[in-house]
């Protein structure tokens, strides 16, 4: 069975950290460009980070400032984003996304042009919630 996992989602103080973990079953990682997305209520989903294949390329919004930081471990076949200095505004859903096929040309294409495009796998979510 292909499928994404996300573990690591929580609630945290204004100012914390947290880290997401995403595992992929049925399929090998390493092949996939990877990338982390989120939607907040009421908003529509965004691209926060996105990795190609080697991982030698990144993509992060611009709104998080250096805050998080997206990793690979390719002998686990998962996948991190590491948040820092989280605000109440990070609040929402966060989604991790892999995809192996050619329709991505940039790891910036990955991340805002899902919609249009596709993506191959999607996990199903995890909430983070940074509240006082």
């Amino acid at each position: 069975q292909l499928q994404l996992v996300e573990s690591g989602g929580g609630l945290v103080q204004p100012g914390g950290s947290l880290r997401l973990s995403c595992t992929a079953s049925g399929f090998p990682l390493s092949r996939a460009a990877i990338g982390w997305f989120r939607q907040a209520p009421g908003k529509e989903r965004e691209g926060v980070s996105c990795m190609n294949r080697f991982g030698d390329r990144t993509y992060y919004t611009d709104s998080l400032k250096g805050r998080f930081t997206i990793s690979r471990d390719n002998a686990k076949n998962t996948m991190y984003l590491q948040m820092n200095s989280l605000q109440p505004e990070d609040t929402a859903v966060y989604f991790c996304a892999a995809d192996s096929s050619p329709r991505f040309t940039t790891v910036h294409a990955m991340c805002t042009m899902s919609r249009e495009l596709g993506m191959d796998y999607w996990g199903n979510g995890t909430q983070v919630t940074v509240t006082s």
